[in-house]
């Protein structure tokens, strides 16, 4: 797990990440995304009080974009934007002190800042039993649409906020149509290559994600999921 922490400092940074954000930053400890206007995913991460800061805990693949994006929108705000080196530790176990609760599900257990380590939990196999989606594995930035990957669900968006960038789109999938597509845990008939079409009588159903234990994370159109799916030869079942 590579992660990077960015410190925000400033008597105005809960009212700049409010506006900008999914998730209700006057609640964090929280997870949330930040959007494109076009309401696609851009990147996704917890934010942490810590005394007069907040902390946002990002993928460290995407920390530097991030930064950037952010960046743009500060404007007059009085914030300030600074990556600092602090070590993330997770688990399962009995949580130590001062650790905040996974904000997703309970079965992601806790995460401990300033403290490294990692308690051996199998993470795949809790993100495929509880369909929680990885960044830069179920989440593609520029292609995902949360709701489509159960961030309602993991609470990481709400919708009495107000607004922020990407809202509009946002409430409009919540509001106004049925999600035709979305992730979906199945049952596997063997291993398959992550990212393999699921077909179904000849057509591309969707696509096989995280793996564990004959179980996957799937993304699938919902009007042609059904029997008779394979990936690759492999038999795929709608759980």
């Amino acid at each position: 797990m590579s992660r990077q922490i960015i410190r925000v400092t400033g008597e105005d940074r809960v009212e700049f990440l409010q506006g900008l954000v999914t998730n209700d930053i006057r609640r964090a400890p929280c997870w949330t995304a930040l959007l494109t206007p076009q309401g696609k995913y851009l990147a996704d991460f917890f934010v942490i009080p810590d005394g007069d800061a907040l902390l946002i805990d990002v993928d460290a693949r995407l920390a530097e974009d991030v930064t950037r994006r952010l960046s743009m929108y500060k404007l007059r705000s009085k914030v300030a934007l600074e990556p600092v080196e602090m070590d993330v530790a997770r688990g399962t176990g009995p949580a130590p002190e001062g650790a905040v609760t996974d904000p997703r599900d309970p079965a992601m257990g806790w995460r401990h800042y300033g403290a490294s380590g990692d308690d051996g939990s199998d993470w795949d196999a809790i993100r495929v039993a509880h369909c929680i989606p990885e960044t830069l594995v179920e989440l593609v930035p520029n292609e995902t649409f949360i709701l489509e990957v159960g961030f309602e669900r993991l609470n990481g968006v709400d919708f009495r906020k107000g607004c922020y960038v990407g809202q509009e789109v946002t409430a409009r999938m919540k509001h106004k149509t049925e999600l035709r597509k979305g992730l979906r845990t199945v049952a596997v008939d063997g291993p398959v290559d992550p990212g393999t079409p699921i077909t179904r009588d000849g057509r591309e159903v969707g696509r096989v994600h995280t793996q564990s234990g004959g179980r996957a994370i799937a993304y699938l159109r919902f009007d042609r999921m059904g029997e008779g799916m394979e990936a690759d030869g492999v038999a795929v079942a709608a759980e």
